[in-house]
């Protein structure tokens, strides 16, 4: 794993159990539970220390039903106001099972921790040790042990054993008004092309074969180490490893788009037709006020030429709604924009005010919660109904549909257009057909619902 980049912010906690090579209070046969919320960069974060937590003796369980372990360690997240909310209520759980005598010790790490350091030492006596989210080694040294950047393979995969997610980089250059990320995770790093590339051989290895590629920004890629958008060199590279047959693609930008990239998504077929690019807004006096560096001109173009250079693109976006300045006039451009470019999947969420942000700066947040709400439902039932018909749509097609698990009478799977755990899922009756997870099977598409699909496997 690459090591720490100095450019990252940190944050530093007195050591709780003693350095490496000396003395810990924790023995080798000592059980962790490591709860990971928010975001799957979070979990990659959570992988890597898994895999390290296992090689130095510990047991440890990722996310089970009951917390039952001597030693938890809670990765928080803290982008908005209601994963903060969450987190902070996960610790607060563990703290009390600490003050009840079934938990020996309580560690925090993540971005909540990152931002909230000294907030959260006086509130929560009970945490043992406070990480942030770039020191997971000093967390290591406090349990006794030693961090090992040679572990192949260097993380535990806690998805599926066919799918995982590669993070690519971490931080942001953009400075949204509204956000929160470059405050936790600071400026943009790429990670060296040759170490992505070497992951990805070694989930190879194990039996991965779907690769969600994520970061903050992934269209931003390389700036920092090539000086120039590197991000289409290394989805080519990516697509000629034998082994990868999905590549998927999470969370670009639209302004300063590496077009580069779209002949590399048209030229291997294992590049599923799939972009994942938050929008955000359309009107040109909400994008001011978000930073955003596009227009409204600008957006609509942006998203013709998607279609047109990379044909049967699903594209999923993200959209806020009640940002300080959006009046009632910005709100129906919004609606007029979705209906217009028919996105196949796309999530929103109300404004909510962070503290240091440049919105909260500079604006009041004067649009009422009531308001926001109300627009929220109206924009989401108006995608409903367009998920809806790109969904019917895909009747009497056939699809290359991934299987992910069995649940109940079914087989759920996923196609190109279906990113775990956020889009829809292909569902194949268990009667029909015997199934294995983690196969690839071509599914003639019988039905469709508002967001599933249903089908037969041929």
């Amino acid at each position: 794993m690459k090591q720490k980049d100095s450019r990252q912010p940190q944050v530093t906690a007195p050591s709780l159990t003693g350095r490496a090579g000396g003395e810990s209070s924790v023995g080798l046969e000592s059980s962790i539970d490591l709860l990971t919320l928010g975001c799957s960069k979070n979990l990659v974060d959570s992988e890597r220390l898994m895999a390290q937590l296992r090689q130095a003796g510990f047991r440890v369980q990722h996310d089970p039903e009951v917390a039952e372990g001597d030693i938890c360690v809670v990765n928080t997240c803290g982008f908005i106001g209601d994963a903060k909310e969450e987190s902070i209520n996960v610790i607060l759980e563990q703290g009390q099972r600490k003050v009840d005598g079934n938990l020996k010790k309580l560690y925090v790490m993540g971005c909540l921790s990152q931002r909230y350091l000294k907030e959260l030492q006086d509130e929560i006596p009970e945490v043992d040790g406070w990480y942030g989210k770039f020191d997971w080694p000093r967390l290591l040294e406090d349990l006794g042990r030693k961090w090992d950047d040679k572990l192949v393979p260097g993380r535990t995969i806690t998805t599926p054993s066919h799918y995982a997610y590669v993070k690519i980089s971490e931080g942001c250059n953009r400075h949204c008004s509204y956000c929160a990320i470059p405050l936790i995770t600071g400026a943009h790093v790429s990670r060296p092309m040759e170490e992505i590339l070497e992951e990805v051989r070694q989930l190879v290895a194990i039996g991965v074969k779907e690769f969600n590629v994520i970061a903050q920004e992934l269209t931003f890629y390389g700036v920092d180490l090539y000086h120039r958008r590197a991000i289409a060199e290394l989805i080519d590279r990516m697509a000629d490893i034998e082994g990868v047959e999905w590549i998927r693609l999470h969370y670009g930008y639209p302004a300063d788009f590496p077009w580069e990239l779209l002949p590399v998504m048209n030229r291997h077929s294992n590049i599923c037709r799939y972009l994942d690019i938050a929008l955000q807004h359309i009107s040109d006096t909400v994008l001011t006020a978000m930073r955003r560096h596009i227009t409204k001109e600008e957006t609509y173009a942006f998203v013709e030429r998607l279609r047109k250079e990379v044909p049967g693109i699903h594209l999923r976006t993200t959209l806020m709604v009640g940002h300080p300045g959006e009046t009632e006039d910005a709100f129906e451009e919004l609606l007029a924009f979705t209906r217009w470019a028919r996105f196949e999947r796309m999530g929103a969420f109300a404004y909510s005010e962070e503290e240091g942000t440049y919105s909260a700066e500079a604006y009041a947040d004067d649009i009422p919660d009531e308001v926001k709400q109300a627009r929220l439902s109206k924009l989401m039932r108006v995608q409903q109904r367009i998920s809806s018909e790109v969904q019917e749509a895909k009747v009497g097609t056939v699809q290359r549909v991934i299987i992910d698990r069995t649940e109940g009478d079914y087989y759920v799977g996923r196609t190109q257009y279906d990113s775990p755990e956020v889009d829809p899922e292909v569902l194949l009756h268990t009667g029909s057909n015997t199934l294995e997870v983690g196969r690839f099977y071509d599914v003639r598409i019988d039905s469709a619902d508002d967001f599933d699909l249903y089908g037969t496997a041929l």
